[in-house]
């Protein structure tokens, strides 16, 4: 699987969390991740959607995403950091990964070649 930001690559290691376990438990734990990961969390319609960073060890770049389009766009906080925006999917990526995102971009997730 690979993010696709305006049709080019943003991540190409890509995981979905797909169960509510693993939603729940997202990057927790996590010290760093890679340059090019990226953890897909989707959901079955849009709505407010919350992020927080409690465990997280590591900063990370959040874009919550509605109907393919970014609706925010934040640099979160470990261990502190929490937001919230509307969105049917949200994806977590390394600090800095998202730099060149700003809402109402278009974000899909699509299958490798």
């Amino acid at each position: 699987m690979r993010v696709l930001h305006e049709g080019e690559p943003l991540a190409t290691d890509v995981e979905v969390a797909r169960t509510l376990p693993t939603k729940m438990k997202g990057l927790m734990f996590e010290s760093a991740i890679a340059d090019d990961y990226a953890l897909v969390f989707p959901f079955d319609r849009a709505a407010r959607r919350s992020v927080h960073m409690l465990f997280v060890r590591t900063p990370l770049d959040v874009l919550w995403v509605a109907d393919e389009s970014v609706t925010k766009r934040a640099t979160l906080s470990p261990w502190t950091g929490f937001d919230w925006a509307r969105a049917d999917t949200i994806v977590e990526l390394a600090p800095g990964a998202a730099a060149d995102v700003s809402v109402g971009d278009a974000l899909t997730v699509a299958e490798s070649d």
